[in-house]
């Protein structure tokens, strides 16, 4: 009777802990098939959107537009400097003092004066005083508009050509931006992706010690099990737990990062997409011609040369004659009379012919020669590190993809490895001891691959950033 007693405890501890572990083997596969049921329509779509999203709200680039519309009214002023230019000018003074000049009237007329009174046998022939006038005028108004013309200045034309170039270069910082910003919200977005991928992983893995915790507990309860195997499953549990604790803090770090490029509530919602790598594909994408000159950076180089080449031309014409025409309408009396005697107009060309300077302008000629061959060296050293950084990124993720497809590998032996241990364990072949081994091996190969995955798809981004293959509207 003991031994059919034992017998049928047993086969029902046996049947308790297949029970238990198909239980736990639905959870593994919903993991373990996470990777394999991946959509693969419309894939990235989402983080397009975000991306865009980003480029109207991000304040860095809301600072760069305004720059931009700044270096926009500054080309349409550099063309307004054809246009003649107008204003209003007056002035009124007060003066008393100063220089004056005598005019003797009265000695020149009053002799006449004399004999004329003399002859008519009249006085209607005054005496007349000498005058005294002072140069500053006195009670005086002058008003006038004024209106002046470039007819032959070259200047004009070479700086509306430099604020034109200016804007270029604005309008490559923005492009700039918006690429780094494109590659960091893709990185952080997968990275919030693999934050949570790895919650699941864990969770799941979490389910598998708890059950393991309470079927040794049970077995130990029913003198089957050991005091030993209790201890070391609620290790297991414990250490599960604090990964588990730290993928979700990593998790709420991400969250935050992503809605901060966004300028969003950092505690937003993100929505989940996932993307599918499929092997020809991949290597589409990993084959890709590496073509750094498409890039804004060498773009903004090559129209500083273009700017230094403008100064240069600038600085070589200071000898061209610059004409202007001005015409003034204008009025000028004492005492605000205004009649047809005070008003008058003014008007003719101004001729300036440069002779000598003390070799100014020959020296500012060498120094921007020095700046355009600086800037030419700049470039070719800049297009040097950028087909270098280019080819790092290429490599960088083809070792990626290489890691995600041997992590996937030994993911499923992995999986398959567990659920031969599993079923040893609940038959009592394999022991406790072997049974952890393999959940650890599973949950380490489930972590790796999901961290490879998105190693790969973040070099992706790196790569694509040092190409300047996202496409931007």
């Amino acid at each position: 009777m003991y031994y059919m007693f034992s017998f049928i405890q047993d086969s029902s501890i046996v049947y308790l802990k297949r029970i238990a572990m198909n239980a736990l083997m639905k959870k593994i596969v919903v993991v373990v098939s996470f990777f394999s049921i991946c959509v693969t329509v419309n894939a990235q779509v989402i983080l397009d959107q975000y991306i865009h999203e980003a480029y109207s709200n991000n304040l860095v680039l809301r600072g760069k537009k305004l720059a931009l519309d700044k270096s926009l009214l500054a080309i349409k002023e550099a063309r307004n400097l054809f246009l003649p230019t107008t204003w209003f000018e007056t002035q009124y003074t007060l003066a008393k003092g100063g220089r004056t000049i005598d005019i003797p009237i009265g000695d020149l007329l009053n002799p006449v004066y004399n004999t004329l009174n003399q002859l008519t046998s009249s006085t209607r022939f005054p005496q007349i005083q000498n005058v005294k006038e002072q140069f500053l005028p006195n009670n005086f108004y002058d008003v006038r508009i004024k209106t002046t013309m470039p007819i032959l200045n070259p200047d004009i034309s070479i700086n509306r050509n430099i604020k034109e170039q200016e804007v270029e270069l604005k309008e490559n910082e923005i492009l700039i931006y918006k690429r780094e910003l494109a590659k960091e919200i893709k990185m952080a977005y997968y990275n919030y992706m693999m934050s949570g991928h790895a919650i699941l992983i864990l969770e799941g893995a979490l389910s598998i010690v708890k059950q393991n915790l309470k079927l040794n507990e049970s077995l130990l309860r029913n003198g089957k099990g050991l005091p030993a195997y209790v201890t070391r499953a609620e290790s297991e549990v414990m250490d599960v737990e604090n990964q588990l604790l730290n993928a979700r803090n990593s998790e709420k770090n991400a969250i935050a990062y992503f809605n901060f490029l966004l300028n969003k509530p950092l505690t937003t919602n993100i929505v989940q997409e996932e993307t599918d790598l499929k092997p020809s594909q991949m290597q589409q994408l990993l084959a890709k011609e590496n073509n750094v000159l498409l890039r804004e950076e060498i773009k903004s180089f090559n129209t500083a040369s273009k700017i230094s080449e403008n100064i240069l031309k600038m600085n070589r014409s200071f000898s061209k004659p610059r004409l202007n025409a001005f015409v003034d309408m204008a009025a000028q009396g004492f005492d605000f009379r205004v009649n047809r005697n005070s008003l008058f107009y003014l008007g003719g060309v101004q001729l300036q012919i440069p002779i000598y300077s003390g070799k100014r302008n020959l020296m500012k000629i060498e120094q921007t020669q020095y700046d355009l061959q600086s800037l030419k060296l700049s470039t070719e050293q800049l297009q040097e590190q950028l087909q270098l950084a280019a080819l790092q990124s290429l490599n960088n993720a083809q070792n990626a993809y290489n890691a995600y497809l041997t992590n996937l590998k030994k993911q499923e032996s992995a999986a398959q490895y567990f659920k031969l241990l599993e079923r040893g364990y609940t038959e009592g072949v394999n022991s406790f001891i072997e049974f952890l081994d393999a959940r650890n091996q599973l949950t380490s190969a489930q972590l790796q691959l999901n961290i490879s995955k998105y190693r790969f798809l973040a070099g992706l981004a790196e790569f694509e950033r040092q190409t300047a293959g996202y496409q931007l509207q």
